[in-house]
């Protein structure tokens, strides 16, 4: 892991590179794409209705890294999977430096689903999301969004389209467009974290 110190990997994701794996086992390789997918944080992001009325129940709690290993467990448990075991002890080193985030819905104590990230000044990268509990990904991105837009950020870079995203507004555009929003977004300077580690879904409505 020693071509993957914390300075490189930021460094390559400020140029718009991402990092992937073929699985356990298989080394971690940068990936770049030339179509890529964003998600909008002005008037362009939507969502369906009922998951407007799950949100105004208040079913769900906002935590910002309470619970960062399992979030990164949770986007990594599937039958096939890019996020590798030593691409997960990257993740935590990221985290440890103030880097990499999880966004996360909980219902009690617990774990509904969550959005694993970087943050880099005003640009945040969602590497992947889960769910425990259905709807726990979903109001996750929707309180995201929020939080993104609360803090200042310009940039939500999902990397690649899929038919959820879609269903959230995401769009995609050509390399030139997205190197020219992301140099934008790395001359803001923004905090993701927030004071409380701990928000209700109530604070604030889309």
């Amino acid at each position: 892991m020693e071509r993957f110190n914390i300075r490189s990997v930021i460094e390559g994701y400020t140029q718009g590179y991402f990092l992937m794996s073929e699985g356990d086992g298989e080394p971690i390789e940068w990936y770049y794409t030339n179509s890529r997918t964003l998600i909008p944080l002005d008037q362009r992001f939507r969502y369906p209705k009922s998951l407007q009325r799950v949100i105004n129940q208040n079913r769900f709690e906002v935590r910002i890294d309470n619970a960062f290993e399992q979030v990164v467990e949770g986007c990594a448990d599937r039958e096939t999977t890019w996020i590798s075991k030593e691409l997960r002890s990257l993740y935590s080193n990221l985290h440890k430096a103030g880097w990499a985030h999880s966004f996360e819905t909980w219902q009690g104590e617990q774990l509904a689903g969550g959005i694993l990230g970087i943050a880099i000044r005003g640009v945040f990268i969602g590497e992947s999301m889960f769910f425990k509990i259905p709807d726990g990904s979903k109001v996750a991105m929707v309180k995201l969004v929020e939080h993104l837009r609360s803090r200042g950020y310009s940039l939500f870079d999902a990397q690649l389209m899929n038919p959820h995203l879609e269903r959230f507004g995401a769009f995609e555009i050509d390399d030139d467009s997205y190197q020219a929003l992301l140099k934008q977004a790395l001359a803001k300077s923004c905090n993701f974290p927030i004071s409380e580690s701990v928000a209700t879904l109530s604070e604030t409505q889309t």
